[in-house]
């Protein structure tokens, strides 16, 4: 077997490896996705009551100046129906103090209302965020964990590729890139060995003049139905056994 040919399927042999490890780097994505939502999901919980809190004490703040305003109108009216000479004048003063009252009264009652859901508000501000603290504590362990695992797996797969660079440096570049295009491809091995007639990897027939170059020439060849490499394996050396010719002394 060709020194090339070797060392392209001890490459391809460590990208079997590398493959695993990626696998298994990838299976930890949905834990941590799974802990990332529920992280988000407390915190977005916390922003939403938050932003609420905000609006809610802007429109708090509008009513006490609005509030503010009214009752020194309210003031001005008594005022002025205080000064008031004639009857005229006194009951158009008390109609404007009447409404005045109404209008702060429903106001006032509407501040009151507001400053006990800005109350619960923040209680349930408070509740969320010792909700969120308590998730991240919860989670802490878990992170460590999986953390722990995706470093341990990234050094082992950076190894992995460092020694498949050092075996892929034995490698024709044209070869190698050609092996890389359909390996990457097919997200799987991309050099077979012929098996009798046919090609490794789908069965579909060799012409005879292409077989003839991979088991007499050793060449790397297509297959022209999967675009797999294709190669042919040496035959297996005979296994030496017990004299059985049957001669007799």
């Amino acid at each position: 077997m060709q020194p090339e040919l070797v060392a392209l399927l001890a490459v391809q042999e460590d990208d079997d490896a590398i493959r695993a490890v990626e696998a298994e780097l990838a299976a930890f994505a949905p834990r941590m996705a799974s802990l990332d939502r529920a992280r988000q999901r407390a915190h977005d919980e916390v922003e939403r009551t938050r932003s609420a809190i905000e609006r809610e004490t802007e429109r708090y703040r509008l009513l006490e100046a609005r509030i503010t305003e009214h009752r020194e109108k309210h003031e001005r009216n008594v005022a002025t129906l205080d000064q008031a000479r004639k009857l005229r004048e006194a009951t158009a003063a008390m109609a404007q103090v009447e409404m005045a009252r109404r209008v702060l009264a429903e106001e006032e009652s509407e501040l009151a209302g507001m400053a006990r859901r800005l109350g619960e508000m923040q209680s349930a501000l408070e509740a969320h965020r010792a909700a969120a603290a308590a998730l991240e504590s919860e989670q802490a362990d878990a992170r460590a964990s999986v953390q722990a695992d995706i470093d341990r797996l990234e050094a082992t797969l950076a190894d992995a590729r460092r020694v498949r660079g050092g075996k892929a440096a034995g490698v024709n570049p044209n070869l190698l890139s050609r092996y890389d295009r359909i390996a990457t491809r097919r997200k799987s091995q991309a050099l077979y060995a012929i098996r009798g007639l046919t090609c490794g990897a789908c069965d579909t027939s060799i012409p005879l003049q292409r077989r003839n170059a991979l088991m007499v020439a050793g060449q790397i060849d297509v297959c022209e139905a999967c675009g797999v490499l294709l190669y042919a394996a040496p035959d297996p050396a005979p296994v030496s056994g017990d004299d059985t010719s049957g001669n007799a002394a």
